[in-house]
């Protein structure tokens, strides 16, 4: 799905900006949408720089200091973000995009590839948080699921953001 999800990206003329890593998911997706002529540009902090697990042959590289520098240029440097099955370091990047998407610090759609149901656990979460009040269902419906690359590339296109005067109410 990484391998499709980087050509369809590509094929469509959109750019992928991401990680920077040659390894894994990662890696496999930059190499397909580079293969399939598409432009990727990659965030790494110098630290993995040093590590070697940087991809050398992105369209563009930017080094960094830090892992909170890496966030912030691809939060600025992205229309959208998709996340594909991972660790910690997916969870982490994927619920802060959503926590800066509900309060208002962007308007950008996001969405889980949800490749085999790896995601089916943290969803059926997401909606108990929401059933115990901790989280507004119209923030809980701000994350776009699909198991296609296809499908989930469209919806995200079509999305529309929330007013923002009505996210973080109390009411």
């Amino acid at each position: 799905m990484a391998d499709r999800l980087g050509r369809v990206i590509a094929e469509r003329g959109l750019e992928l900006v991401y990680g920077a890593g040659n390894v894994g998911l990662m890696g496999i997706l930059a190499d397909a949408a580079l293969a399939a002529g598409g432009r990727v540009i990659g965030v790494i902090p110098s630290l993995l720089v040093d590590m070697e697990v940087a991809h050398d042959g992105l369209t563009e590289l930017h080094v960094v200091n830090s892992m909170h520098e890496r966030k912030e240029l691809m939060l600025a440097s992205s229309d959208a973000f998709v996340a594909m099955p991972g660790g910690f370091g997916t969870l982490d990047e994927l619920f802060e995009v959503l926590t800066h998407g509900q309060l208002g610090f962007h308007h950008k759609p996001c969405g889980v590839l949800n490749v085999g149901g790896f995601f089916d656990q943290l969803l059926l979460f997401l909606d108990f948080m929401v059933s115990q009040e901790f989280v507004k269902p119209i923030h809980r419906d701000m994350l776009i699921v699909d198991e296609s690359p296809e499908n989930l590339l469209n919806s995200l296109a079509r999305y529309e953001a929330p007013h923002t005067d009505k996210w973080i109410s109390r009411d």
